[in-house]
């Protein structure tokens, strides 16, 4: 008995301590406010950040705690564009975990992305910009974190999913291809000959090197330049084979949450930047936002005339450059009828989803409930906390003039709701089936058959198909069937397309064309598409 007690207490610390262990918190957790604490070798890191900054000379060492799990030897910069400012603490931040020691990750992620959220009194704009976005296309996952730096309390910040190796595996299954960022840090010489102030617009250029004024190239791939090159080629001088260089739906899903979200610093404003470019396997240029924070109106200039006033961004135009040769991501993609359709289709799809129904309303609000004591104890804020609570449903600054969110989008979206381009109405998909094998028949079926109905009157529908998540999807046109007792405006379609194998599985998804616009089945199609065996049909 003796020693069976002596055992038992052994083993009781342990299985106290196995107890009592918490689970990490997630590094992309929404429900919490993550930790980062940077130890840095001088103590004025400030001047010494502003240096290397300036002068491009790399990545300081340190040590960084991430919600209580250390690293040595990591590399820190102060990172941005116009959202970085020399003299400050609050300056955005880069950490690369895997600076010195290369598998040297947290979680898996090897890189930390701190935005300041400059211009932002809210602090949500980045945050709330990334949720909604993520329902329509790739977007980075962006939460809060308390930044300390020498044990010194400098600010709560977005940690915002770096745009890597981690991310575009993830969504596009590779990472070793043609990868730009639009915008330069450090602009090089480029020829005289170049075209100059046309940032990440994707015009033409005959000289590879003017391409380097204006994107940085993230890989090292040998064709890259010649690859953005051509992309701009066929934009600009044979639009209609644009689909089989870039992914033209979340192009146009980029477009119009730019648009909607008034979100001009981008390629729909001014500069045309703050925007990613990977080619994916099946040579398809993916585009994916970044640099969020002067959303919502905050960044006010179209790139012509002086900045906007709050009515004008709330009646910012759907069709803004449909006619600017400098912008031919929008004006080439929108001559074409369909693809114009598709692109509203879109913008009637974020208003309905996170507009008309304020569910955007409640989410802001939500978020900045969770961040407010830290915001009020953060010492290098750029606005009293009083701005910080007004900046929801009100205009702050004198000069800045930044738009009150939803001072913005309740009008914003009474506007989009009876804009002409919007008002058509859309068919709707019925009736969706795809035909199995028949309860008494012995040969199995070796394709898919499709059927479905539409209303209103449709022009035709199309499915778009793949065989596995890594493919492209293919376009094939429904074929319409005959039939006399339908009622007035609708119609019947039907498609086969053949299985690879016994065991194929098919993702899919309707579009419907009519006169005025289109429509989507499923409408959640981008990240839950139908899905559909084939030997489920032979059962």
């Amino acid at each position: 008995m003796k020693r069976l007690l002596l055992a038992l207490l052994a083993f009781a610390p342990v299985l106290i301590f196995a107890q009592g262990t918490k689970s990490p918190r997630p590094l992309f957790d929404k429900k919490s406010i993550g930790e980062i604490r940077l130890t840095l070798p001088v103590k004025n890191w400030v001047s010494a950040l502003d240096s290397m900054r300036i002068y491009g000379m790399g990545l300081m060492s340190g040590s960084v705690t991430v919600d209580g799990a250390k690293y040595d030897g990591v590399g820190v910069r102060f990172r941005g564009d116009k959202s970085y400012q020399t003299g400050i603490k609050r300056n955005p931040f880069t950490i690369k975990l895997n600076s010195s020691y290369p598998d040297q990750n947290h979680q898996g992620y090897v890189s930390l992305k701190l935005s300041s959220s400059l211009r932002d009194p809210s602090m949500v704009r980045e945050v709330l910009f990334h949720e909604i976005a993520g329902k329509y296309m790739p977007s980075s996952q962006a939460v809060y974190t308390k930044l300390y730096v020498n044990d010194e309390y400098i600010g709560v910040y977005v940690n915002l999913e770096s745009i890597d190796k981690k991310f575009l595996e993830m969504h596009y299954g590779s990472s070793g291809n043609a990868f730009f960022k639009a915008g330069v840090d450090y602009k090089p010489e480029v020829p005289a000959t170049c075209k100059q102030n046309i940032y990440g617009s994707l015009e033409y250029e005959d000289n590879l090197d003017c391409y380097k004024g204006n994107f940085d190239m993230i890989s090292t791939t040998a064709t890259g330049w010649t690859e953005i090159q051509e992309l701009t080629r066929i934009l600009n001088k044979e639009p209609e084979k644009i689909d089989k260089l870039l992914d033209v739906d979340r192009t146009l899903w980029m477009l119009a949450l730019n648009n909607v979200m008034v979100n001009l610093s981008s390629y729909s404003g001014n500069y045309s930047h703050n925007y990613y470019l990977y080619k994916d396997n099946n040579g398809r240029f993916q585009p994916v936002h970044w640099d969020l924070n002067l959303s919502f109106g905050s960044f006010k200039n179209i790139g012509s005339g002086s900045d906007l006033e709050i009515k004008d961004l709330q009646s910012l135009d759907p069709m803004l450059h449909v006619d600017n040769p400098y912008k031919p991501l929008i004006s080439q993609l929108l001559k074409d009828s369909y693809y114009k359709k598709v692109y509203l289709a879109h913008i009637r799809q974020i208003v309905e989803e996170n507009f008309l129904n304020a569910s955007y309303e409640k989410r802001a609000q939500e978020l900045q409930g969770m961040i407010v004591v830290p915001y009020n104890d953060d010492p290098n804020k750029a606005y009293p906390l009083d701005d910080f609570k007004r900046s929801l449903r009100e205009t702050v600054g004198r000069k800045s003039k930044i738009p009150g969110i939803i001072e913005l989008m309740s009008k914003r979206t009474r506007f989009l709701k009876t804009h002409p381009e919007l008002t058509a109405l859309p068919s709707s998909v019925s009736n969706v089936e795809v035909q199995g094998r028949g309860k008494f028949e012995n040969q199995k079926v070796n394709s898919f058959r499709i059927l479905a109905k539409a209303d209103r009157f449709p022009k035709r529908l199309i499915v778009y198909y793949r065989f596995a998540a890594t493919e492209a999807y293919m376009p094939i046109p429904m074929n319409e069937e005959a039939s006399n007792d339908l009622p007035s405006g609708v119609k019947s379609f039907s498609v086969s397309i053949d299985g690879k194998s016994a065991d194929a599985v098919l993702d899919y998804y309707i579009v419907a064309e009519n006169a005025g616009t289109v429509s989507f089945l499923p409408t959640a199609y981008m990240n839950k598409p139908y899905m559909v065996k084939l030997s489920d049909l032979n059962k």
